[in-house]
């Protein structure tokens, strides 16, 4: 009976770890092609969220690595007390993409996917491609305005259009990295020989 317990706390020690390998953050996060040379399924997804609303996969790679770091289980840092006791949550973000609950059930409904889930990356980039798309048509951003799409990403689309991003600096500078990175992200991809024979037959 003492064997049979310690192989099952074995068993789920191990399981825990594979577990926290699984939602480790990439380490080649600075090079798309390395990033997504052993995730096929990323490439997929990266690939249908622009057929289907017109968002390059190098901005949908960059607003993932700045908000989550490709982390599928990300969250805010609890607040403190005094420091050290901890407190609850700035926001409800959650997962690759850093979506609120709100604004995700908001999604859920508009695009009629309720079974997506936030640590998924497929239903995270093609959120990210939705949301574009309501920058779009609500704040007027175009699609492959970069800058403009993550400051309305962040801000909300009231909050864009009464520019409350303005007199945030440490924001601008957020949205200039988004801006570099997803223009980087998208000459890398356009270089991947091996990715993109793989478009021909997904």
């Amino acid at each position: 009976m003492i064997r049979w317990t310690r192989i099952a706390l074995l068993a789920a020690a191990f399981a825990l770890a594979l577990a926290g390998c699984a939602s480790r953050p990439p380490a080649q996060a600075h090079d798309a092609c390395l990033l997504l040379e052993d995730t096929r399924s990323w490439w997929r997804a990266l690939q249908r969220t622009q057929r289907q609303w017109g968002v390059t996969p190098g901005v949908q790679l960059a607003i993932l690595k700045r908000e989550s770091s490709f982390n599928a289980r990300a969250r805010p840092a609890r607040r403190r007390l005094l420091g050290i006791v901890p407190r609850g949550r700035p926001s409800t973000a959650y997962g690759y993409a850093q979506a609120l609950d709100t604004t995700w059930e908001w999604y859920q409904r508009d695009t009629g996917n309720r079974r997506a889930r936030r640590t998924n990356f497929a239903d995270a980039v093609d959120f990210v491609g939705w949301y574009s798309q309501k920058s779009n048509q609500l704040s007027r951003i175009a699609l492959n305005d970069p800058y403009n799409l993550y400051l309305a990403y962040h801000e909300g689309h009231t909050g864009y259009n009464r520019r409350t991003y303005s007199g945030k600096d440490w924001l601008q500078r957020a949205a200039r990295e988004v801006e570099r990175d997803s223009r980087q992200y998208d000459q890398q991809l356009a270089g991947c020989r091996r990715l993109q024979r793989r478009s021909r037959f997904f």
